[in-house]
């Protein structure tokens, strides 16, 4: 009896032993597919919008090019990082506005910006936008261009209008970031951004295929 009994317990606890192996194994699983979800995206939106009296569209709460903006983001996967000016002295109606941007383009302003981009080191592609200024990029979105380090990213201009397209927005944005790869851009009409919104959602999806994503 006594020789029985130890067999029995010998064997119980090998089973038990095997047992807890298995349950190990089994949950080892859930760990990796934890890792996998938790990567960040590699791919970031940087843009410059503004709020107030727009043309065509008039008192505007929320941005033309924050609209675009976020709908790449939500296609893309993408992070949102919004341009703001350290000193915002930008006027809210349209007129005023445009008088300041024509004085910061004659200036050759570069207004400073409040806070950091995040570290571009995380990133390999990005999306930058802003409304066309006097035919330009707004002077602030040079300031970014200058004070960061673009080199080796892949760089896709977008911005908002009422008729100026993208404003050689691809040309410009190369000439400031040599180093980096500029992809084709996308203009989207202001009034569209506001009024037309499943319409630009659409075409920013045929833009962004078209460009690979």
């Amino acid at each position: 009896m006594k020789k029985g009994f130890v067999l029995l317990l010998a064997m119980g606890l090998m089973i038990t032993g095997y047992g807890s192996s298995f349950a190990s194994t089994d949950t080892s699983a859930p760990e990796e597919t934890v890792e996998e979800t938790e990567n960040s995206s590699d791919t970031l939106v940087i843009y410059f919008s503004r709020t107030g009296e727009q043309y065509v569209v008039g008192e505007i709460e929320k941005g033309n090019t924050a609209i675009v903006a976020e709908m790449i983001a939500e296609q893309t996967g993408a992070e949102l990082f919004e341009v703001l000016p350290a000193d915002d002295h930008y006027p809210m109606t349209y007129d005023a506005l445009t008088d300041v941007a024509k004085q910061e383009q004659r200036d050759k302003a570069r207004p400073a910006c409040s806070g950091e981009l995040p570290d571009l080191d995380s990133f390999s592609t990005i999306f930058i936008g802003a409304p066309v200024w006097w035919g330009d990029w707004p002077m602030i979105m040079y300031t970014v261009f200058e004070n960061n380090d673009f080199s080796g990213k892949t760089l896709i201009p977008f911005s908002t209008h009422e008729g100026s397209g993208l404003s050689g927005f691809d040309k410009k944005l190369q000439s400031a970031c040599p180093d980096a790869e500029v992809l084709k851009g996308l203009a989207v009409r202001g009034s569209d951004a506001q009024n037309e919104q499943e319409k630009v959602r659409g075409s920013v999806g045929s833009w962004l295929a078209e460009i690979g994503f």
